[in-house]
């Protein structure tokens, strides 16, 4: 198996992918959203039942969020990454613009702080921030 293709039917991770790309589309309209994983091996993909199992292992969860517009049109430059892990027992969330290092970055833990993406230091929101705010705000509220 592909770890690519965790959207396969009968996946056990699907419904988190879906849940994923489902809270991207909300809070990011009229973008609509696919999920690609990273770093996964196939065994990963395998064992993998739920998020928890993934962030017991310790492992990190690393995703491609892919955008089209509404008429299907690739929109690359509107793509993110999106890493999934805990600190504690506390989840959190980094978002940035995917192959795109110049821009800030996200972290969402208890509340957002925005980093700049080159040398992680803290930094103003950037003037497109409230969408992607909300999506790490939902996602973390449903998925803790």
């Amino acid at each position: 198996m592909d770890p690519t293709d965790l959207v396969l039917e009968g996946d056990p991770a699907s419904g988190l992918v879906a849940l994923i790309a489902a809270a991207a589309d909300v809070c990011r309209k009229p973008l609509r959203h696919a999920v690609v994983t990273l770093d996964l091996d196939s065994s990963s993909t395998v064992e993998m039942t739920s998020l928890d199992d993934i962030l017991e292992r310790g492992d990190d969860l690393r995703l491609r969020l892919e955008c089209r517009d509404p008429d299907g049109v690739r929109c690359e430059h509107q793509d993110l990454e999106l890493e999934i892990y805990r600190s504690g027992k506390e989840l959190n969330l980094m978002v940035g613009w995917w192959d795109q290092p110049e821009r800030p970055m996200l972290w969402q833990g208890q509340h957002p702080v925005w980093m700049d993406g080159s040398s992680g230091q803290r930094c103003a929101a950037p003037q497109d921030a409230a969408p992607l705010e909300a999506f790490t705000r939902r996602l973390r509220a449903l998925l803790s």
